[in-house]
């Protein structure tokens, strides 16, 4: 184990990867020269040269087609986005194609294609630059969408996306790159797709959160276990198409209660999703009505004290977990 950035732990999945298989090639915004916008392909293509680390124009419609193609005729082709904003520009390939492709050709064409950058709010990027559209994506089938939220989790998941026959949409915190966790040196090292973490171990109620709110709600864990005594178990879906929730249910059945947090906005978010999983397959085991804690329901703001009440923070989690154990 080495304690690394979750940048780092990406950067190494990608490394491995592309040394492991001559198939895979990167491609995007700034991820040759530059390095990176957030310096997750730093180094590459000093190793791997220029025919490997694709510098792309501003033309995020006409690289993600580039790739698709590449991934048709047996390519593993990885697509980095700047940010997942700019890849709306984008949904047509992802979509209509990428998505679509095996469907409709009866399995003779795999895809075999990544998608990945960072999402979310950042610092201070404002309204166009601070998406969380994590839900958009999980919406289509043919798609495999993972959020992971640990540098660990990050390294283990993109080596299994980058894997796989399917499409798969890698949706990086764009604020977790700096944080740090243990993280195996093995090249071989994967986490499957489609499995859920228990992250915390508790008996009270039940939180199911991914990607960045994960650290919030840890924290609000730790305190709701110090002041109040109440036992948290906080659950990291950590892939959103297919969601395993088998893990949720048993949890649910156990502690009787639950809080969904999620930084994305709350109308027909995956909470929505995991909120009818729940209602629909361990309804008789609630004794409290299901809570939901998410970023607010506008554009994200500039401004930061106003950014920082966009984002769903430990507060409202302990606000939401006390009222669903009648302790408000």
């Amino acid at each position: 184990m080495a304690v690394i950035t979750y940048r780092d732990a990406l950067n190494q999945a990608l490394r491995e990867e592309m040394r492991r298989d001559p198939d895979i090639f990167l491609m995007g915004e700034e991820v040759g020269a530059y390095q990176g916008a957030y310096k997750v392909s730093r180094g590459l293509l000093e190793e791997f040269g220029e025919w490997r680390v694709r510098d792309m124009p501003i033309a995020e419609l006409g690289f993600t087609g580039l790739g698709v193609g590449a991934a048709m005729v047996g390519l593993r082709p990885i697509v980095e986005y700047m940010t997942w904003s700019f890849a709306l520009l984008a949904i047509d390939g992802i979509v209509n194609s990428a998505a679509k492709m095996r469907y409709m050709s009866g399995s003779q064409f795999k895809m075999p294609i990544t998608f990945r950058g960072p999402s979310g709010a950042a610092n201070q990027l404002a309204a166009t630059h601070s998406q969380a559209l994590d839900s958009w994506y999980a919406h289509v089938p043919g798609l495999k969408v993972v959020a992971p939220a640990t540098a660990r989790d990050a390294k283990g998941l993109l080596k299994s996306a980058i894997r796989d026959d399917d499409p798969v949409v890698f949706l990086e915190g764009e604020l977790l790159y700096g944080s740090k966790d243990d993280v195996p040196e093995d090249e071989d090292f994967t986490l499957p797709l489609g499995v859920s973490e228990i992250k915390r171990p508790g008996r009270d109620v039940t939180v199911v959160v991914h990607s960045r709110p994960l650290h919030s709600a840890l924290a609000a864990a730790d305190t709701l276990e110090r002041e109040d005594g109440i036992s948290v178990e906080v659950i990291d879906p950590r892939t959103l198409r297919p969601m395993d929730i088998d893990t949720v249910l048993d949890s649910v059945r156990k502690t009787n209660r639950c809080v969904i947090v999620e930084e994305g906005w709350p109308v027909c978010g995956i909470g929505a999703q995991i909120v009818d999983d729940i209602q629909r397959e361990a309804f008789d085991y609630l004794d409290a009505p299901i809570a939901r804690v998410t970023g607010a329901d506008a554009p994200h703001p500039y401004a930061a004290n106003l950014e920082q009440l966009h984002f769903p923070q430990a507060d409202l989690i302990v606000k939401a977990i006390r009222q669903v154990c009648y302790r408000d």
